[in-house]
């Protein structure tokens, strides 16, 4: 398959009413409106092609760029790969779904999150926090450094409240996931969750970290691992 007969598969898959949501969220043309789960007979007869990847993701075409994510190669992308990725990222839903998630199958996620979220830019911390939930949230606890993390966890509490709309998000989000995923540091998780509290993002929307953790820990979650990260 090529560039142009893969578009022309994601349009014919597209739903206005998937569009229409897609927009409300942050997405903007050009874009099909295309489920994620739709896209997985596609890219089970691609499997993984960079290559491809690079094609779709500079479109420009939301589905695209997703679908690019879906079907990249990883271990193949650079630092540089990835700063062009998340440079192209104009949402959330690609720079913490798609950039975020592709960076965290890779060898040099942690020194490029640690980058992008001392950028001072609102999608780059974003995803840079958000790589760290979904490496927190599959790999074995001994591939971190303790102290690492509890040093995140100290900044988040500092700065979280004054912190940029997305990024707010994915701060409360590590809150949660070293909360639950990350077992040395479950308690100061929990501390620092409650002496946080609510953080307030657009729209009079409250977030909670330790409401989460705790509906985890009462559905006996703590310690949960995801199998994989990408679909």
């Amino acid at each position: 398959m090529n560039l142009e007969t893969i578009m022309q598969e994601l349009e014919a898959i597209g739903k206005e009413r998937t569009k229409k949501m897609y927009i409300s969220n942050g997405a903007r043309e050009p874009l099909f409106g295309v489920a994620t789960g739709a896209m997985k007979p596609i890219a089970k007869k691609i499997k993984k092609n960079q290559s491809l990847a690079e094609e779709l993701y500079a479109t420009g075409n939301y589905d695209a760029m997703y679908f690019a994510g879906v079907i990249a190669d990883p271990k193949a992308m650079t630092e540089v790969d990835f700063n062009r990725w998340i440079d192209g990222a104009y949402f959330y839903m690609l720079s913490d779904f798609v950039v975020a998630v592709t960076l965290s199958e890779t060898d040099i996620a942690q020194e490029v999150s640690d980058k992008w979220i001392e950028s001072g830019e609102d999608l780059k911390m974003s995803a840079g926090w958000s790589c760290y939930c979904w490496l927190l949230g599959n790999r074995p606890d001994s591939e971190f450094s303790e102290s690492k993390i509890e040093n995140l966890l100290t900044y988040v509490e500092d700065t979280i409240h004054k912190s940029p709309e997305r990024t707010k998000y994915a701060m409360n989000q590590f809150i949660y996931t070293v909360g639950i995923s990350f077992l040395p540091l479950h308690e100061k998780a929990v501390e620092i969750a409650k002496r946080v509290g609510p953080v307030e993002v657009s729209q009079g929307k409250k977030l909670q970290a330790i409401d989460r953790i705790q509906k985890e820990i009462d559905r006996k979650k703590l310690g949960f691992k995801r199998k994989y990260v990408r679909c």
